[in-house]
Parts: C-alpha cells; sequence; structure tokens
C-alpha cells in the first residue's frame, strides 16, 4: 500500500491558520498550536456578540432618543407610548437618528404626539 505525505496539506493548514491570527499578540500568532486555539475562543466569541450586538444598539438607539426627548420635556415611555397610540411606525434606529442628527425634524415629531 503506498503511504500518504501529508507535507503539502499541513503547511496549507498552519498557514490559514497563522494568518487568521495575524495582528494577534505573543505566542497566539506565531505558534501553531496557541494560534489554533486562539481562533477556536475567536469564533465563538463573535458568533456569541453577533447575537448581542443587537441588544447594544437597541440600547444605544434609546438612550439617543431619551436624550432626544428629555430636551423637549418628555420622557423616552411617554414618547414611544404615544408614537404607538398616533400610529407613528418609526422604528428606534430612525428615531435615533432623527433625534441626534436632525433635532428639527425630531422636534416636529415629538409636536406630532
Amino acid at each position: 500500500m503506498t503511504r500518504v505525505k501529508k507535507g503539502v496539506h499541513a503547511l496549507k493548514r498552519r498557514k490559514k491558520v497563522l494568518g487568521a491570527t495575524k495582528g494577534f499578540r505573543h505566542a497566539r500568532s506565531t505558534k501553531e498550536r496557541a494560534a489554533h486555539e486562539a481562533l477556536l475562543h475567536a469564533y465563538a466569541y463573535a458568533f456569541v456578540h453577533r447575537k448581542d450586538k443587537k441588544s447594544d444598539f437597541r440600547k444605544l438607539f434609546n438612550v439617543k432618543i431619551n436624550a432626544g426627548t428629555r430636551e423637549l420635556g418628555l420622557s423616552y415611555s411617554k414618547f414611544i407610548g404615544g408614537l404607538k397610540k398616533k400610529g407613528i411606525a418609526l422604528d428606534r434606529k430612525i428615531l435615533a437618528s432623527l433625534a441626534e442628527n436632525k433635532p428639527r425634524v425630531f422636534k416636529k415629531v415629538v409636536e406630532a404626539l
């Protein structure tokens, strides 16, 4: 039976792993075993934090809207409740960007309540 030499494939794999850990600190970017372990952790964190990012941005939008409504003498909860009662269907991302970048337009939305 012929023997299988894995030199080419092993080198490709090592190069791929070390290329992906470029920029990591210390042994995690130069030693194959440490780099592989670092990559496994990095992929796990990336997966979890992709989910967390949605929640983080929603919190940020709420803070921006709250800041904008407080300047106009209204609380966040009353503002959101008023929007729902009036049937104004603007999502928090749009409202936050209006509050931050277009305060006059945001004021008109508040006045519409």
